[in-house]
C-alpha cells in the first residue's frame, strides 16, 4: 500500500477513535458482560474504507490482501464470515462516523446544493430477481442517462443526504421526505439554493420548497419559458456526473454484491465513506506534504 494512503488510513482511524471516545454511544450497542472484539470499531471503520479505496469488491480477496500487505495497520484481522457480520452490522456507525466527520469541514455550510440520483443494480437474472431477498424493496426501473432498464435501487443524494429506495420511486418526493428527516439542515441554512435536472417540477413541488426558503434551480423542460441560471447547469451537470462516475467507476457503486437490504445499505455507505476520504494531493512543487480531506457533506437517513 502507498505511504499515502496509509496515511490516510492512520488519520481516519485516529479521527474515528478520538470521536467514538468523546461519544462512545455511537458504537454499536454491545453487553456490559462479554469478550470485546478484537478488531475496534474504529479499525473496522478504516478497513471498510480501505476496501472500497483499492477497489477489492470480494471481502475475500480483501482480507487475503490485508493479511499479506497491512499487518502494520491491523494486528488483528477477522476471517470473512466475521468480517461480513461486523459490516452488515455497521451501518449505523458508518453513517455517524461519516456525519460527525461532516460537521467538521467548511463545505458543510455551503449553501448551494446540488441533488439527483443514480441506479444501483442489485441483480442481472430473472432467478436472482425471485429469489433475492431485496425483493419488494428492489424494483425494476430505468436509466435515463443511459438508456437503459435495470433492477435495483436508486440512490439519491443531495451533497448533504442520501437515501435508498426502489427503483421507481418519485425523486421529488424522495428529496421532500429527505428534508422532512432532519427539519433543522433546511431551518440552519436560509436562502439555501438547490441545483437538479429537469425531473425535479410542478408548482406543488417548488411551493413546498419555497415554504421551506430553498430556490430551486433547473432546466427548463420542453414547453417551458427559460428559466434562472440557465448558463449554469451544463458545466454543473458535469460536477453531479463526475461524483455519479466516481461512485461507479472508481468505488465499484454497482458491484457491491449486496444480497440482503443490511448489506446493501452497509456497502453503499462503505463507498461513500470512502468517496468522501479520498486523497486531495498538493500541486505539483508547491513544497508541501500530502493533504488529506474527509471532504464530508452528509447526513444520513
Amino acid at each position: 500500500m502507498k505511504t499515502e494512503l496509509g496515511t490516510l488510513a492512520t488519520a481516519l482511524h485516529v479521527k474515528t477513535d478520538d470521536l467514538l471516545k468523546a461519544s462512545p454511544h455511537l458504537a454499536p450497542w454491545r453487553p456490559a458482560v462479554g469478550i470485546p472484539p478484537r478488531l475496534t470499531d474504529a479499525e473496522l471503520v478504516t478497513l471498510t474504507m480501505l476496501q472500497a479505496m483499492l477497489g477489492f469488491t470480494s471481502e475475500a480477496r480483501w482480507l487475503r490482501h490485508a493479511r499479506s500487505h497491512l499487518r502494520h495497520l491491523f494486528p488483528y484481522l477477522p476471517k470473512q464470515p466475521g468480517y461480513n457480520k461486523r459490516l452488515r452490522k455497521g451501518p449505523g456507525l458508518l453513517r455517524r462516523v461519516t456525519r460527525l466527520l461532516a460537521t467538521d469541514t467548511s463545505v458543510w455550510s455551503d449553501d448551494v446544493w446540488i441533488v439527483d440520483s443514480t441506479p444501483v443494480g442489485c441483480g442481472r437474472s430473472r432467478e436472482t430477481v425471485k429469489r433475492s431477498d431485496l425483493a419488494g424493496w428492489a424494483e425494476y426501473g430505468y436509466c435515463a442517462s443511459h438508456s437503459r432498464f435495470f433492477w435495483g435501487l436508486r440512490l439519491h443524494l443531495v451533497c448533504t443526504a442520501f437515501a435508498l429506495t426502489g427503483a421507481k420511486a418519485d425523486e421529488r418526493e424522495t428529496l421532500l421526505d429527505l428534508l422532512a428527516a432532519e427539519p433543522g439542515l433546511v431551518a440552519d441554512r436560509p436562502a439555501q439554493t438547490l441545483i437538479g435536472d429537469k425531473n425535479y417540477f410542478g408548482r406543488g413541488f417548488e411551493h413546498e420548497l419555497a415554504e421551506q426558503d430553498i430556490r430551486l434551480l433547473r432546466p427548463a423542460r420542453k414547453g417551458e419559458p427559460e428559466r434562472p441560471g440557465a448558463p449554469l447547469f451544463k458545466p454543473l451537470r458535469q460536477v453531479i456526473e463526475s461524483v455519479n462516475e466516481t461512485f461507479k467507476g472508481q468505488l465499484d457503486l454497482e458491484q457491491h454484491r449486496g444480497r440482503t437490504p443490511g448489506g446493501v445499505v452497509a456497502r453503499v455507505i462503505q463507498r461513500i465513506l470512502s468517496g468522501q476520504c479520498r486523497n486531495q494531493a498538493p500541486a505539483h512543487g508547491s513544497g508541501q506534504g500530502p493533504r488529506y480531506s474527509f471532504g464530508l457533506r452528509s447526513e444520513f437517513l
